[in-house]
Parts: structure tokens; C-alpha cells; sequence
């Protein structure tokens, strides 16, 4: 320990002439800065590309939203329809990606894409949005459906109480935030193996679900249009909690620097990924209606479950197992991209600098991790599971809609840049278009105050960036730079070193 901690004082010591490590180096000197380029020496293969996507869409969104898109839909027929033009929209959505990402191969994913795009106060705006409340709540979100289905097999036929969920969620937190902030190879080891555990769940409920339905079980879809709704602000959050089951389709873009040949992996990754998922998600929705009425879904407080006591009797109780492993998996995911994000914004100076640190021992973005794990333990005490989607989802498809405008944005001010994917203009115009009604349709239909909460909090950002970031007034170090140092002894982080 006195070596690790002589070395981080001679790195805190300002002008120390310090070698500058390669990534052929990195494995082969001793030297202490050769840890810190740990986004070259530690890559992402397309098979774990594949499995960062598949592991973080397929979360908890498949396991309960089924029952928020049919109660906006009013209908099995448009219940289905959403979840496949959900499916749709992902996909056009991540080829706009796939051309930014091979376009601008920086970690960080929107974040860089707005900063190229508009510059530097839009780009904060987002870093701001998404590292306190975005991911936080979004690994909140799943910790809570990871505990609520862990829970559910000891309290048959009731509720479990509200204080085991929120223990369970908080340690699903702390695990997942030390795997991460523990190994890169660690947490990717993690994400494989949970990503061929919910895909085996899948497959199970949608080989029963056809099994079943070849058995002629149609009945729940006959007639399967009568009594949809067709109001333009519930149709928009019937699209929110399916896209939120959807959500995680732009995760390898927040990690494009660990991407080995992102080039042809990312694009390879996206095409593969999403038409699996969606696939998925269309086929396990007409499982459930296989054997549950529309009031049976709507009653059920885990359709899964419900599903599963219907159809694999006496083995029903791998469904609420395979659920767990399905959403610590998705939660694993959700901290390791949410990680990077931070880190990318702290390297960038719109987050405090101790949060773009890394570990000397285990090369990771341990203080990132610790601070997005820290967010996720607070919103998980009061949390409202739907409200939050909801709100997550106005905020989110803000920042989407307008990322695909940098995309076109950028194809007339920076015509120089390599552009290796490069889709059809339409898509990026369309990706807007459906963004604007997301973002306006439920606000439209029914306007409440949250919305202006949630748009009054953005914009505060700007409060912090004037004085912090844009004029970087110089009284404050004096009380930073002494919290800054003797938090990198106790953690035993460093700032990253440019590689070339």
C-alpha cells in the first residue's frame, strides 16, 4: 500500500515529469501510468458488443410494461402494434447512431454526438440531465423490478412489503456498483452470462406461448382492434412504456472507445441486436395473450409470474428466477455504460474532476461508478415505478430527438469528418419528427406540472455552468483541490493520461 500511495502523492505533485505510456507498453512496463489507459488495453469483441445491447434492452421493461401499453391501448391489436413500431423506432433510431458512432469513436454516446453537434452548453445540458437523473433512476427503475419479482416467490398471493423491495433494490445497487467499479472483465464476464439467462427465459415463454397458441388457444385475439384507444396523449405513453422496455439500444455507443473495430463491430452489433430484441418482445407479448384476457394482464402484478402458474406448472417458479437474473443483468449494463458517461463528462470539465478519475489497481472509473450508484440508492427510496418511466421518457426522448438533429446538422458544418456508415437522411428527419410527437403528444393530452418540473430542472444546469464550467472561478479550489486529493489517496484513483 505505501508504494501505491508514494506513487499517487508524486502524481498529485504538480509538474512531475511523468513518462507517457503507449498501448503496446501497457502490458508490458511496470510504470504506474500505464494503468491509465485502460479504454486501449481493454476492448469490447462484437459477440460482447451483441451481448451489452441484448442484456440491456431485455430488462425488466418486457416484465412490466406489457400491462402499461395495454391499459393505453385499450386493445390486444394496438398493444401489439406499439411494441413492434417500438421495435421500429430503435432500430432507426440506432442507425443514426451507428453513423455518429463510426463518425465520432468517443465514449460517451450523445454526449459527444451534442457536443460536436451544437457545442459545448447542450452537451452539458445532457451531462447534466443524465448523470443526476437519468441513469440514476434508470438503475433505480431496475433494481426495483429485480427486487420486486426476487421477492414475490415468499410472499405467494400477496404484496411483498415495501421495505424488503427496497432492501433488495439497494443491495442489487451495491453489488452491481462494486462488480464494476471491481473489473471492466468482470462486469463484462457478468453481462454474457445474465444476457444467456434471460434469453433462455425468453425462449422458454415463447415456445410455450406458440406451443399453446397451436393448440388453438386465439380467442383473446379475435376482434383484437375493438375498444382501442385512439387519444394522442395516451397512444404517446403507451410508445413511453414501450420504448422504455426498449431502452438500452444505444448503450454500445456510450462505450464506442472500448469497441474493438468499431468501424464494423458497432454497425454489425446494432443489426444483430434490435431485430433479436424486438422479435422477442412482439413473440412474448402474443404469449401472454395466449392465455390471459385483457383483464387478467391488467390485474396481474407481475404478468410473468402469472404466465408462468398458468403454463409451467409445476416448474413455474424458473420464471420468477430467470426474471431476477434477467434485470440484475440489465442492471449490470445500465452501471456500466452509466459509468463511462460520467467519466466522459468529467474528462470533458462538466462534472467535478474527481468523477473522470480511474482506479491505479483496477483500471475502472470507480469514482463515476460510485457517484451514479450513490444517485441510484436515493432515487430508489420513494420510487413510483411508472411515474418514473414516464417522466424518464419525456426527459430521454428530448435528448434523442435532438441528438438526431446534430446528425443532420452535421452533415452540412462538418462535411470533413469520415462518415465509414452513412444511412439515408430520411432517417435522422423521421427519428426528429417522432421525437417532437413523444416529447409533446402526452404534454398536449394531459398537462400536468411535473413536465415543467422535469423542464425547469434541465434548464437549472445552466446555473452551474455559467459560474463552474464557462468562467471556472478560481476561489473555489482552494476548498476543491484538498477534497480532490485526499479522496484520490482513500480511493486510489488518478486523472487519465491522453494516448496517442
Amino acid at each position: 500500500f505505501s508504494n501505491w500511495h508514494c506513487t499517487l502523492k508524486r502524481l498529485l505533485i504538480p509538474g512531475l515529469d511523468t513518462p507517457q505510456p503507449n498501448c503496446s507498453q501497457c502490458l508490458s512496463t511496470s510504470t504506474p501510468l500505464s494503468c491509465l489507459v485502460f479504454y486501449v488495453c481493454v476492448n469490447v469483441s462484437l459477440l460482447s458488443g451483441v451481448c451489452l445491447i441484448v442484456g440491456t434492452m431485455i430488462g425488466s421493461g418486457i416484465f412490466i410494461s406489457p400491462k402499461a401499453v395495454l391499459l393505453n391501448t385499450g386493445a390486444v391489436g394496438p398493444c401489439l402494434l406499439v411494441w413492434a413500431s417500438c421495435g421500429l423506432l430503435s432500430t432507426l433510431g440506432a442507425l443514426c447512431y451507428a453513423e455518429l458512432g463510426t463518425m465520432i469513436t468517443k465514449s460517451g454516446g450523445e454526449y459527444s454526438y451534442l457536443m460536436e453537434g451544437f457545442g459545448p452548453v447542450v452537451a452539458y445540458l445532457y451531462s447534466w440531465t443524465t448523470a443526476i437523473v437519468l441513469k440514476p433512476s434508470s438503475f433505480a427503475i431496475i433494481s426495483l423490478s429485480f427486487a420486486k419479482y426476487a421477492a414475490a416467490p415468499f410472499y405467494p398471493g400477496c404484496t411483498p412489503p415495501l421495505i424488503v423491495t427496497k432492501c433488495l433494490a439497494a443491495a442489487c445497487i451495491l453489488l452491481i456498483t462494486l462488480v464494476n467499479c471491481t473489473s471492466v472483465r468482470l462486469a463484462s464476464f457478468v453481462q454474457n452470462f445474465f444476457t444467456a439467462a434471460k434469453l433462455m427465459i425468453i425462449f422458454v415463454i415463447v415456445v410455450s406461448g406458440l406451443v399453446m397458441l397451436a393448440q388453438g388457444h386465439t380467442e383473446n385475439f379475435s376482434n383484437s382492434f375493438d375498444g382501442g384507444s385512439t387519444s394522442f396523449g395516451t397512444i404517446g405513453l403507451a410508445f413511453y412504456n414501450g420504448l422504455w422496455a426498449y431502452d438500452g439500444w444505444n448503450q454500445l455507443n456510450v462505450i464506442t472507445e472500448e469497441l474493438k473495430n468499431p468501424y464494423r463491430n458497432l454497425p454489425l452489433a446494432v443489426l444483430i441486436g434490435i431485430p433479436l430484441v424486438s422479435a422477442c418482445y412482439v413473440l412474448v407479448n402474443v404469449s401472454y395473450f395466449t392465455v390471459m384476457t385483457t383483464t387478467e394482464v391488467l390485474q396481474s402484478s407481475a404478468v410473468a409470474v402469472t404466465y408462468g402458474h398458468r403454463v409451467l406448472h409445476p416448474v413455474s417458479w424458473i420464471v420468477p428466477l430467470f426474471v431476477v437474473f434477467s434485470t440484475f443483468g440489465s442492471a449490470n449494463g445500465s452501471c456500466f455504460t452509466a459509468g463511462r458517461l460520467t467519466y466522459v463528462a468529467g474528462r470533458e470539465g462538466h462534472m467535478v474532476k474527481i468523477l473522470s478519475y480511474i482506479s491505479l489497481r483496477r483500471y475502472t472509473p470507480a469514482p463515476a461508478l460510485m457517484f451514479n450508484g450513490l444517485l441510484a440508492l436515493f432515487y430508489s427510496i420513494p420510487a413510483d415505478i411508472e411515474v418514473l418511466i414516464n417522466y424518464f421518457s419525456f426527459a430521454q426522448w428530448a435528448f434523442y430527438g435532438l441528438t438526431a438533429l446534430a446528425l443532420i446538422v452535421m452533415r452540412f458544418t462538418r462535411k470533413d469528418l469520415p462518415r465509414p456508415v452513412r444511412i439515408p437522411i430520411v432517417f435522422a428527419v423521421l427519428m426528429v419528427l417522432i421525437s417532437c410527437y413523444l416529447v409533446l403528444a402526452p404534454i398536449i393530452d394531459k398537462p400536468e406540472m411535473e413536465y415543467l418540473y422535469c423542464t425547469m430542472f434541465i434548464f437549472s444546469g445552466l446555473v452551474l455552468y455559467y459560474p463552474f464550467v464557462y468562467r471556472k472561478v478560481r476561489w473555489l479550489n482552494k476548498y476543491i483541490e484538498p477534497i480532490t486529493m485526499h479522496l484520490q489517496l482513500l480511493m486510489e484513483v488518478v486523472p487519465p493520461e491522453n494516448v496517442q
